[in-house]
């Protein structure tokens, strides 16, 4: 129930809610980093490494999160505190739930200015802007674009207006059927851009590179690289599948579900590799990442090839189309938040939030030009977003969630919303109390540099580490719930 006292509603079907959390995870971090990493760090080797992160850490996390929203109904905040409440739990446990409402805000703030990026270069594909460019001059035309306040500033408004324009038409009428026809969209452009691949001259390298299975490549750095995206690419402790899992029927299996957008994010992050990469081999360029291969590498690729400027147009809608879906889902917290607390509607809620965001975001924007000497020990407003979200508050708001879960909570809690037999439920429970736990720490101490982990020389220790977690929890744990009982 939302807080007003009305039923709260849920999406149309099963199909909704996993259209729209694939859309979620599906951002630009799995086009211009996912097929790198992939290719870099052993192609089939990394996959499979990557696989088994994503069943250890990712699956579990994000059963949890949908757990949470179903069960309690509500935002984050709402939907946590009425789960505590159930098992007679500390209040206090909703602060979790706001660290991930923050959390998702934040990086929206700085998330609609590299989507922004998306729809310029659609427009300078369309319009003939890149037209005749040189690879001297395409870094100049990225940073030229970054340099102006108006131009950025505009771009990124843009993406802020049509995010709030579908999230105000709510749920189902906004939010499932703009994804019912984007991600089925996003796909087909795929596979179009594949097919061109495939007559590019360079689709052999790309598959060599993707999945030739190179066992030697697989260091400790790459291990590490599978880790961490497999805990960021599912929008974990951000609000956004948690809120999205509040409107998830109460007939549909979370396990399945979750498994489904799991493979579907990882299916999309390959084919978007199958779709790059042979441009890039093609015209000789070497792989890369980041803002360089997309807005660099690319647009000078697909302008050295026949029919390059459709293509590439149909590349930058792709692009344009998976940042809008993802941005649509970090701002659903706040605006559920909002609606359900503060007794505004959707349209109301949306709008409020969509002037916040802009204001933060044109800070953020500033960083790249009038602002970017404005630092605090050497990191920009955007930087700031970025660091303390990516490294921070993600990776805190994670292991939160999923020891509240694994220790706290009385167990029938889970039991019940999760529906699982007792061998996956008790695999789930093992993963969430002792695996996860130790996979996100790894994550958070490597994203910190406080440590530099090594796979290879540091398996016993992490092993023992693992042991040492399990033991001790399955010996607090009843003590630790009855001291937390009080409220």
């Amino acid at each position: 129930m939302a807080s007003s006292g009305q039923p709260r509603i849920q999406w149309l079907g099963r199909w909704g809610f996993m259209l729209a959390a694939t859309g979620s995870a599906v951002g630009l971090g799995n086009i211009w980093k996912f097929p790198y990493i992939t290719g870099e760090y052993g192609g089939g080797a990394f996959v499979l490494v990557y696989l088994a992160c994503i069943l250890a850490v990712g699956v579990p996390v994000m059963m949890t999160e949908i757990a949470f929203g179903r069960r309690g109904r509500g935002s984050p905040i709402d939907a946590i505190r009425r789960v505590v409440n159930e098992s007679g739990r500390s209040s206090m446990w909703s602060l979790i739930g706001w660290m991930a409402m923050l959390c998702g805000f934040m990086v929206l703030s700085f998330y609609v200015v590299v989507a922004g990026w998306s729809f310029s270069y659609l427009w300078k594909m369309l319009s003939g802007g890149l037209a005749g460019t040189s690879v001297d001059d395409m870094a100049a035309v990225f940073g030229a674009n970054n340099a102006n306040p108006i131009t950025l500033g505009g771009w990124s408004t843009l993406v802020t207006l049509l995010t709030m324009i579908i999230v105000g038409k709510g749920v189902q009428e906004g939010i499932e059927k703009s994804v019912s026809w984007m991600m089925p969209g996003l796909v087909l452009m795929l596979v179009l851009l594949i097919g061109f691949g495939m007559f590019s001259g360079g689709f052999g390298d790309a598959v060599d590179f993707l999945f030739s299975f190179k066992a030697g490549s697989l260091s400790s750095e790459g291990m590490l690289a599978a880790l961490g995206h497999a805990f960021f690419t599912l929008s974990l402790a951000s609000g956004a599948i948690l809120t999205y899992g509040s409107y998830l029927p109460k007939d549909a299996s979370i396990g399945r579900t979750t498994l489904s957008v799991a493979v579907a994010d990882t299916v999309v992050a390959l084919m978007a590799g199958l779709a790059i990469f042979p441009v890039i081999f093609a015209n000789g360029m070497d792989p890369g990442e980041g803002p360089g291969l997309l807005f660099m590498s690319l647009p000078l690729a697909f302008q050295a090839m026949p029919l390059g400027t459709l293509f590439g147009a149909l590349f930058f809608l792709m692009l344009s189309m998976a940042a809008l879906t993802s941005s649509i889902s970090m701002v659903e917290a706040t605006v559920s938040w909002l609606c359900d607390n503060k007794g505004m509607s959707r349209k109301s809620a949306s709008w409020a939030t969509g002037i916040v965001l802009w204001l933060i975001s044109t800070l953020a924007m500033l960083s790249f030009n009038l602002g970017a000497d404005w630092t605090l020990a050497g990191k920009n407003f955007f930087d700031w977003l970025d660091y303390l979200t990516s490294r921070w508050m993600m990776p805190l708001g994670g292991l939160g969630m999923v020891l509240l879960a694994g220790f706290v909570l009385k167990s029938e809690t889970f039991r019940d919303e999760l529906g699982l037999a007792p061998l996956p439920y008790t695999l789930w429970l093992a993963m969430v109390r002792y695996v996860s736990p130790l996979g996100i720490l790894v994550i958070f101490v490597d994203a910190l540099g406080l440590y530099q982990i090594s796979f290879a020389a540091h398996w016993p220790v992490l092993l023992a580490l693992l042991v040492l977690i399990a033991v001790v929890g399955e010996a607090i744990s009843p003590r630790l719930r009855q001291a937390l009982s009080a409220r």
